[in-house]
């Protein structure tokens, strides 16, 4: 076998190179005997085949598969030899033109990874949010959590924000009934912003059994194309207000919550270290995106095309199946790879920095790192020791508990050498962003 190394461009590469027929041809003679061992084939008695019948049924498929053995082979000891880091997969293709009679030549092209050298990072500046957890932040939750347990009745009085609406209403332009202006029985929470502005306005203050008729104007850039910019004229008609009924603060809200005995101090004991627990992922999503733009910033990198692409469609991939499990049909939806493209290309960036300073800077997790993430995590359940089990019993998981321990190492090397400044942030506005 003799190769060559050809570069095409700062990251392509080409390696041209042949390999003897005559070994090819005894390879496939080789798996053809063994395949004959055991060969089936109507009337014949199993490993009684005649070479022959043998070499015409499987010889096709053994032949390419040896083939690509040995170009795979000796690509692999090309790119040994050569100190390359392939990044995704090469193309394969057999050279034009004619070739010497006792060997098969062909052109291997590929991509290599960039070289990585992570700039300064004593200028950067990271800000840290500082919150305080105290007793509004809990009563807050717990307020919060009465809304997510109460229960919708019927209010005979007026409508007001925070009720929910059972509605019929009819919309025309030009006098004419328009796609998506007319609907029975249709429900929606008042207030928060979910129908246009006039719509609620209208709504605000009707009482139930009551009809009104009113202008609408949809936006410029409103979603429906044909009614954008256009007046409306809607008649709408309440036919039920429901208010929201929160369950009382007691010992039974308690047991709804999991404390057994009902005790209101166990339960807001409980409820402080999930919110702690919450406050503290979030101050460290928010530090965590900064470090890592911080790290795109320094590291400037050309990426290989063939990365961003497989990055790209596995991002696609994804969106699809999480289309597919909401019951929206792909049609209906067609997913444009471009709109990935962006985040696709930081993945891959990323990826690739986070790989370089975890061999540079020997930042890869120890076991103790990824167990003290995965009990993190586990203490959210109602039973920790059956959630550090499973963990370590998905594969897929696990891998995913590395992979975050590793950027955690990350963050840290980063914050030693950055700018951090401690800002005092409130908790509804950590709460509300991240």
């Amino acid at each position: 076998m003799v190769a060559e190394v050809e570069t095409l461009g700062t990251l392509e590469r080409r390696v041209s190179m042949s390999v003897p027929v005559a070994d090819i041809e005894r390879r496939v003679d080789e798996r053809l005997k063994q395949l004959a061992r055991n060969a089936k084939l109507p009337g014949f008695r199993p490993g009684k085949v005649p070479m022959k019948f043998v070499a015409q049924q499987y010889g096709p498929q053994v032949r390419s598969e040896v083939l690509a053995d040995a170009v795979q082979k000796a690509f692999g000891e090309v790119v040994k030899e050569a100190n390359l880091r392939v990044a995704g997969y090469p193309r394969i293709e057999k050279k034009d033109g004619e070739s010497a009679a006792d060997r098969l030549e062909f052109d291997v092209t590929f991509e290599v990874y960039p070289e990585v050298k992570v700039g300064d990072l004593a200028a950067a500046t990271i800000e840290r949010p500082q919150v305080a957890v105290d007793d509004a932040a809990i009563d807050k939750t717990l307020e919060i959590l009465r809304k997510q347990r109460g229960e919708w009745a019927a209010a005979e009085r007026a409508a007001q924000d925070g009720d929910r609406l059972t509605v019929d209403f009819a919309g025309r332009i030009g006098g004419e009934p328009f796609e998506g202006g007319q609907a029975a029985d249709f429900v929606f929470p008042l207030g928060e912003g979910r129908m246009l502005p006039e719509f609620e306005t209208a709504a605000r203050g009707m009482q139930p059994g009551e009809t009104k008729s009113f202008e609408l104007k949809f936006p410029d850039d409103y979603a429906g194309k044909a009614v954008a910019g256009k007046t409306a004229t809607f008649e709408l008609t309440l036919k039920r207000v429901e208010e929201l009924r929160l369950p009382a603060l007691d010992a039974e809200f308690a047991r709804r919550l999991g404390v057994a005995d009902g005790d209101l101090d166990k339960m807001r004991s409980e409820v402080r270290a999930n919110v702690e627990r919450e406050v503290r992922k979030r101050v460290e999503g928010r530090v965590k995106t900064q470090v890592m733009q911080r790290l795109m910033d320094a590291t400037p990198l050309e990426l290989p095309k063939s990365l961003v692409e497989e990055e790209t469609q596995q991002l696609v991939e994804r969106a699809a199946a999480d289309l597919k499990a909401r019951g929206v049909k792909l049609e209906d939806v067609p997913l444009d790879p471009q709109v990935f493209e962006a985040n696709a290309r930081r993945r891959v960036t990323l990826g690739i920095i986070i790989g370089e300073l975890a061999r540079a800077e020997k930042l890869q997790p120890k076991p103790a790192d990824v167990r003290a993430l995965i009990d993190a995590e586990a203490q959210s359940y109602e039973n920790p020791a059956e959630m550090v089990k499973w963990f370590y019993m998905q594969p897929q998981r696990l891998s995913e508990m590395e992979s975050l321990a590793l950027e955690n190492n990350v963050v840290g090397w980063v914050l030693a050498k950055a700018q951090v400044t401690d800002t005092p942030v409130s908790f509804d506005e950590l709460m509300g962003g991240a």
